[in-house]
């Protein structure tokens, strides 16, 4: 057994050389990528939109700019003062959600251009057209994006419970997710995040992971106001992939700093003994830590039979890991809906739902759509949401 301990220790003090190398070669082919696509979009929206001089070159500097601005606010967020991250952060982020919708926009008309060329004559000023109308579908679409991003709706949701007791029918359990407070969202979003939550007057209070973007040490005072949540059976609060990136531990303490029950691979019952509920860490933990590493059968381990159990997960595809729990609900997070049209129908491509309620390996899931955003301050399509999810007696 000792040898087999060593070796499990070994295994995981090569962890952070493992995850450099891996960031490193990511890196390089993301860099790569993001270079010639930059070069497209100027290629089809400069040059062959026979943009006159000097105004073509003044276009080419600020998308060569605009690309060293993506990688300077992701170094900006963990090297330099929260003013000057802030500031680069802005500028990265805004153009990172442009340069998809561009590129979006332009591959479209491309391929439309070329399908049209096919069957006529295509006279010569429709690249100078199509770049005109690119941005005129963009910058809308951004504007609207922008001036939704910051303003979550209320979802009100009911889902019927198995062998609920007639006590609990009406349970209401106000879920936020993947806030992503950070440099873009601060204090004043999580004011009114923790004020929309309050004016529920829920019975519990669901915090599904990926909270922030940034250190304990930076972000305390702007998380500050969700500690002002309130609920008859409190607030709980399991970790994201984002805690990860930023410290995981040291969140979970903060949660607790807070004032919220923090679940990692543990449960509690309320409601007087009738309901359990149940968290586990990210499915990422396991990459930093082997305790970090979600186990659902410890989260449930000596729960009472025979009641309901809801269980908080950040991804919904641990639904394939918690199908034997009998959980009878599975809050979870993650997607962001897709967050801007069209990169939702990418999400299923990692993960088994873009968002809403499903049953996913006989896992009764609700998935948010996020309450705040992550990078570009966008939202296009799937609005933020504060979920209230209403626990009705299933009768037979």
């Amino acid at each position: 057994m000792s040898d087999e301990r060593a070796a499990t220790e070994a295994s995981f003090r090569d962890i952070p050389v493992l995850l450099f190398a891996r960031g490193v070669a990511l890196l390089s082919v993301m860099t790569s990528l993001i270079v010639g696509l930059h070069w497209y979009l100027g290629d089809r929206l400069i040059r062959d939109a026979l943009v006159p001089e000097p105004f073509a070159t003044v276009l080419w500097v600020v998308l060569w700019a605009a690309f060293a601005s993506i990688f300077g606010g992701f170094l900006g967020g963990r090297l330099l003062p929260r003013p000057a991250a802030r500031v680069l952060q802005w500028l990265g982020f805004v153009w990172m959600g442009s340069f998809g919708l561009l590129l979006v926009g332009t591959a479209v008309t491309d391929l439309a251009l070329f399908v049209a060329g096919k069957v006529t004559v295509l006279d010569a000023g429709w690249p100078t057209w199509r770049a005109l109308g690119v941005f005129g579908v963009v910058v809308p679409a951004l504007l609207y994006g922008f001036s939704v991003s910051r303003r979550p709706e209320t979802r009100r949701i009911t889902v019927d419970i198995p062998g609920l007791d007639p006590s609990l029918d009406g349970f209401r359990i106000a879920q936020i997710s993947d806030v992503h407070i950070g440099e873009t969202l601060g204090r004043d979003f999580a004011q009114k995040v923790a004020d929309q939550v309050n004016a529920l007057k829920p019975d519990l209070v669901a915090v599904t992971g990926d909270l922030i973007d940034g250190s304990v040490a930076k972000l305390h005072e702007e998380v500050a106001p969700l500690g002002t949540m309130r609920a008859k059976h409190g607030v709980f609060y399991v970790t994201g992939n984002h805690e990860y990136y930023h410290g995981g531990s040291a969140w979970e303490a903060e949660g607790r700093r807070l004032g919220w029950t923090v679940l990692h691979n543990e449960h509690r019952v309320v409601g007087e003994g009738k309901l359990v509920i149940g968290g586990v860490t990210d499915v990422e933990g396991a990459r930093f830590s082997e305790a970090h590493a979600p186990r659902v059968d410890l989260a449930f381990a000596q729960a009472p039979e025979g009641i309901p159990r809801v269980l908080l997960s950040h991804q919904p595809k641990f639904a394939r890991v918690a199908k034997d729990s009998k959980v009878s609900l599975m809050l979870s997070g993650h997607t962001h809906g897709g967050q801007i049209f069209p990169f939702m129908f990418f999400v299923k491509l990692q993960q088994p739902v873009i968002g809403g309620f499903a049953t996913i390996h006989g896992v009764p899931t609700y998935t948010s759509n996020g309450t705040g955003y992550w990078g570009p301050p966008f939202r296009i399509g799937p609005r933020g949401e504060v979920t209230e999810i209403t626990l009705r007696r299933a009768h037979p």
